[in-house]
């Protein structure tokens, strides 16, 4: 790095650089840089900041700002109180104002405006139906209004500007076409070309000192259409070629093109292309070299399914290929021992090989350990990935996911087990609940889709009439293992899904019993919730239900603000409540599955780590019922902020935090008892059975509990934190700790014991409790990348 310059401004707003085409750092050139409503001057040779002009009114968005190639002036262009606008001419020398003008027009502005010369730029009223083209030219702003009809015939609702690099060119899409349209002198437009294809255009690429060259891809079934055209010559093409698609990767969202001079001295070009999935393809002479899953650097959630169980009798074929792919493998296998093999034959022979690898089959495994997991992209793409060698299995872009008129701007939110058939009922697939809603609010509608794991199949969707704000699985299934869930929308009312009377009779017998809470983290709220009666008024539905408020923490805004909520997951196996400490005595777990662990900071403390003095920060940990809000233990670090990261399993609770005295970062352990069993503590009576383990247990009565808690410095960072789950809960518990250097560190959850010692006894010694230290071990042996 040469140098780095820190940019600060007096407001949030849109950035943009200038960089020179002639740039070199090592000759006095100058970045033009608008960020946080202040215009920069900076230095190409040391990254000072030469002269800086503030844009400080709180109604001024800036569009653009441009300098055109060899001028000294700059122009800041854009609105002011959505109806008027602004032009500022500044001198690129020393930041000096040197014209402002403004106009005014009645009909507004609606999204971007779009550069087609130095001087002009485009832009559509608040309706969508007239372009704007707008010029500056020696700092005297002209207008001229065209109706959108004139350009498009029988164009249907507003329309939008698709923005170009190409000098003196832009695009007009409407619901039918796409109209490309090119600048003629003082504002006349040109229509050059018509599609109702779907379309893309790439930046401009200059292939000389004055030729400029960009790509075009347009959409026709399975295929996509590759031209490439020089900019002042919209009839004469440099390349024009078809590439068949695959449509699971929906439309093409960016293009980028690169050219290279063929052995003919003629132009040739590579084409690189953003799909709508977020995959990204090299296409090279009407091929696609390469293609990379991009997507899933985005994952926004993650579930598991099972594979299938290899049955007596049934080969795994059926499940893994069909008859074709089956013949041609033992066909390859033949040619492959008779040494007839090409090499092309024993790649597929090795790949074949390692499918069939025990760790990559598509059968399950006898410990369990082979899964696949259903992941959702930000692009609203399924994947199953095989855990056993982390291979794409299958992947759907969902049609419920796509845009459409009902459904703007769909958005993928979570993803629920919905239907996982036991072992002995595999003719059914298992599937999942994938839900979403059609924008970015919260009260906008939901949408549902059921999805076949085995396959990626979209079995159905549902459109809700209304929102879904949170979505609550509920521990019922129904005689098809269909999972009963609520969902929650923005009116507070509760729908039950699946919508069957199978489904609604299950859920009347638990009526009572069903209670939940809900995180309002910007107003420091945490409220319990209950169900009421059936929906009264216009909702009323059988399948709707009123629910009340039974109870609300409040954390002071002034002293609080939650970072942090963590509880158990539900389908966690506890294997026994008891636990056998020193010289026989007995401890009983206090395990509840409606117990919430939440973190708060003081305000100041909730920025970057050392924004605050140690004197201005705490750190304060609860553990609360959630049936009856109740607040069952409360401990404050003074001096600590966040980010916090937390895990609840079984009775304790692991979090990380930062210690701002001690500049390290810290983890702390929770571990909460039962006293209401203390009369039990004779092993004895466990092993015979004579104990009240079995005695009900209400949530409204007082527990009588007690925790235990210890704090033990740690060395590194972290992004997420886990810890390991088996069928029975068994086995001993790892904590597997994700840290900013993208390894996964699995840390033995006896090294997070609170009842460690210095010097620990001979029977606490064979218990297994290790000698106290004040820092956590990290052991290379057992962390990954």
């Amino acid at each position: 790095m040469v140098w780095e310059s820190s940019l600060q401004g007096p407001k949030h707003s849109k950035s943009f650089l200038l960089v020179p085409t002639n740039l070199k750092f090592d000759k006095d050139n100058v970045l033009v840089v608008f960020s946080n409503g202040r215009l920069h001057a900076i230095s190409c040779i040391d990254g000072e900041v030469l002269w800086k002009k503030d844009f400080e009114a709180e109604s001024f968005e800036v569009q653009q700002v441009i300098q055109p190639p060899g001028s000294d002036l700059i122009y800041v262009v854009g609105f002011a109180a959505s109806y008027q606008f602004e032009m500022y001419q500044i001198n690129a020398n020393n930041g000096e104002l040197l014209k402002h003008e403004s106009a005014s027009f009645s009909s507004g502005f609606s999204g971007e405006v779009s550069l087609v010369s130095t001087e002009t730029v485009v832009a559509l009223d608040s309706t969508g139906s007239i372009l704007l083209t707008i010029s500056f030219q020696d700092g005297k702003i002209s207008s001229q209004q065209t109706p959108i009809s004139n350009l498009v015939e029988d164009s249907l609702g507003p329309a939008v500007i698709i923005p170009s690099s190409v000098s003196g060119m832009f695009a007009i899409k409407t619901d039918a076409v796409t109209v490309f349209i090119r600048v003629i002198g003082e504002g006349k437009l040109e229509v050059v070309e018509k599609t109702t294809h779907e379309i893309a255009v790439s930046d401009a690429l200059s292939i000389s000192e004055d030729q400029q060259a960009f790509a075009l891809i347009q959409h026709a079934s399975s295929e996509i259409h590759l031209t490439v055209k020089l900019a002042h010559d919209w009839d004469g093409n440099l390349l024009k070629e078809s590439v068949k698609m695959d449509r699971q990767r929906g439309l093409v969202h960016k293009v980028f093109i690169n050219n290279y001079i063929r052995t003919d001295r003629s132009y040739g070009f590579r084409v690189l292309i953003v799909m709508e999935d977020h995959s990204l393809l090299l296409l090279q002479q009407a091929e696609i070299v390469w293609s990379r899953e991009d997507g899933l650097a985005s994952i926004i959630d993650v579930t598991t399914s099972e594979l299938p169980v290899e049955r007596n009798g049934v080969s795994v074929a059926k499940v893994e290929h069909n008859l074709f792919e089956w013949l041609k493998g033992h066909m390859l296998k033949l040619k492959g021992t008779l040494m007839l093999a090409s090499p092309e034959d024993m790649a597929a022979i090795q790949s074949m090989r390692l499918k069939s690898s025990e760790k990559s089959k598509m059968t399950r495994d006898h410990n369990g350990f082979r899964k696949l997991l259903i992941v959702l992209t930000r692009a609203g793409k399924l994947f199953a990935l095989h855990t056993g060698d982390g291979r794409i299995v299958w992947s759907h872009l969902l049609r419920s996911l796509h845009k459409s008129e009902a459904c703007q701007s769909p958005i993928g939110l979570n993803l629920y087990q919905w239907q996982v058939p036991h072992h002995h009922a595999m003719d059914e697939n298992p599937s999942v609940l994938l839900v979403s809603r059609c924008g970015p609010s919260s009260d906008t509608p939901g949408v549902l889709s059921f999805v076949d794991t085995y396959t990626g199949k979209e079995l159905s969707s549902l459109s809700l009439d209304h929102a879904v704000v949170q979505v609550i699985p509920l521990p019922y299934t129904d005689s098809t293992e269909q999972r009963l869930h609520l969902l929650i929308n923005a009116d507070k009312h509760a729908h039950l899904y699946p919508k069957t009377s199978e489904a609604l009779s299950i859920f009347k017998r638990e009526f009572l019993n069903i209670y939940w809470y809900s995180v309002e983290d910007q107003n420091g709220i945490i409220k319990g919730h209950a169900l009421k009666c059936k929906c009264t008024g216009e909702v009323a539905d059988e399948f709707c239900f009123d629910t009340r408020d039974l109870w609300s923490v409040v954390f002071p805004s002034e002293s609080e603000k939650i970072v942090a909520t963590v509880t158990r997951k539900l389908n966690e196996v506890v294997h026994t409540q008891a636990k056998v400490v020193a010289d026989q005595d007995v401890m009983y777990k206090y395990i509840s599955r409606n117990l919430l662990f939440v973190a708060t900071v003081a305000p100041k403390g909730s920025g970057e780590i050392g924004s605050v003095t140690p004197e201005e920060s705490w750190l304060v940990a609860y553990l609360i019922d959630t049936v009856t809000g109740r607040i069952l233990h409360r401990v404050t670090h003074h001096g600590s902020q966040g980010p916090v990261h937390a895990v609840f399993s079984e009775n304790w609770v692991v979090y990380h935090y930062f210690n701002l005295r001690a500049h390290r970062y810290e983890m702390s352990v929770i571990e909460i008892y039962d006293q209401s069993r203390a009369d039990n503590k004779d092993v004895w009576k466990l092993v015979l059975g004579k104990h009240n383990l079995t005695s009900p247990i209400s949530l409204f009565s007082r527990p009588e509990v007690i925790t235990k808690s210890q704090s033990y410095f740690f060395t590194h960072s972290l992004k997420a934190i886990a810890v390991t789950s088996t069928a029975k809960g068994i086995t001993s518990k790892q904590l597997l700790l994700g840290t900013i250097g993208d390894q996964v560190l699995a840390l033995d959850k006896r090294f997070l014991d609170p009842r460690r010692t210095v010097n620990p006894t001979q029977a606490e010694k064979e218990e297994g409790i290790i000698p106290l230290t004040d820092s956590l071990p990290i052991i290379p042996q057992v962390s990954f990348l």
